[in-house]
């Protein structure tokens, strides 16, 4: 595949941009803060973290607003979309088919099974979250426990059995809503399905990191392998790689990584599927230079959206609802333009 710029350029010039994308970000709000003003309370937070005398005091307004509320929600934006786009990039390598997801296993069915019922028990968010990761892994776990049952297991046994998996959580989860109060629970369940960002905190932050930085940093280890896999598992057997070993592996790491996303996020469609192409389209199938890629432009893809959505209109949009009609048409354009593929 032809690329189109030095594979260098472009994750330094993606790389360069996300601090000013971050800056912007600050500044962005129904309270408008000056961008001088968001840089000095953020360089003066970080000096008082290595105790010297802050440069400037400003209103505490203020400072909360961008330390307490903007600043952990970009960050979440960052570590969201990475993660979404590097475990969507590692499926589609693994099932070597362009129009893979991370959602395919049933993750995403699972955990909006576990917070549907959480908030219908309690809306307390740790709850929330913790059941939200919990029943994403259990429903990819069950995805692979059936796959197991047929022989020869492959991969589109695999992918069958994740879309068993999906629909009937799925269905576990309308029948929630069904239940659900109306005026109460129900709104806030739909609310979470559609995906937001609004209300995230630094201790939602730190409940996700270390799993989105394990799976991750497994992903990114182990990139050069998924070139091999993406030969297919007769190539890759022939070269002496263990594939279901390597597939486990795989799996495992994109699960924990998209379970931890979600839950502090909701379900979000298209980046994990859009993304990894985009980083494909320009530089090439290698996927010791697109899995990262993939990374970087991820996070600030979502960070893009995220911004959109909380000031497109005077209530926030939900972010499921922008990544779906940003993510289709560009979707569809890859197709007219014959960029979708491994070729």
């Amino acid at each position: 595949m032809r690329t189109w710029l030095p594979t260098t350029l472009v994750g330094y010039v993606i790389f360069a941009l996300i601090p000013v994308l971050i800056l912007i970000s600050l500044t962005l709000g129904r309270f408008p803060i000056h961008v001088a003003d968001a840089y000095l309370i953020v360089i003066s937070a970080v000096l008082e973290i290595f105790q010297i005398t802050p440069i400037h005091s400003l209103p505490s307004v203020q400072e909360t607003i961008v330390l307490e509320i903007r600043l952990p929600r970009i960050a979440a934006a960052l570590l969201v979309g990475s993660a979404l786009s590097v475990a969507g990039a590692a499926y589609q390598g693994m099932f070597r088919n362009p129009l893979v997801s991370p959602d395919i296993l049933g993750v995403s069915a699972g955990a909006g099974f576990g917070a549907s019922l959480a908030i219908l028990i309690s809306s307390e968010p740790l709850l929330i979250q913790t059941m939200a990761f919990a029943c994403g892994m259990i429903a990819v776990g069950m995805t692979w426990l059936i796959s197991r049952l047929y022989r020869p297991a492959s991969t589109l046994i695999l992918v069958l059995a994740g879309i068993i998996v999906g629909t009937v959580f799925n269905a576990f989860v309308m029948l929630i809503k069904d239940i659900a109060d109306p005026m109460n629970k129900l709104p806030e369940i739909v609310s979470w399905l559609m995906g937001s960002l609004a209300g995230t905190d630094w201790g939602d932050l730190i409940s996700i990191t270390p799993a989105i930085t394990f799976g991750v940093g497994v992903l990114l280890l182990i990139r050069w392998r998924i070139n091999i896999l993406a030969l297919g598992e007769e190539e890759a057997t022939a070269l002496g790689v263990d594939t279901r070993v390597l597939g486990a592996l795989i799996i495992t790491a994109s699960t924990v990584v998209t379970a931890a996303a979600v839950s502090i996020s909701g379900v979000i469609g298209w980046v994990g599927l859009v993304i990894p192409h985009l980083s494909r389209m320009l530089v090439g199938p290698e996927y010791t230079k697109m899995l990262p890629l993939s990374a970087v432009m991820g996070a600030a893809f979502l960070l893009i959206v995220d911004n959109i959505a909380r000031t497109l209109t005077s209530t926030e949009v939900p972010l499921g609802v922008l990544t779906a009609l940003i993510g289709a048409p560009f979707f569809a354009y890859l197709l007219t333009r014959k960029k979708v593929g491994w070729s």
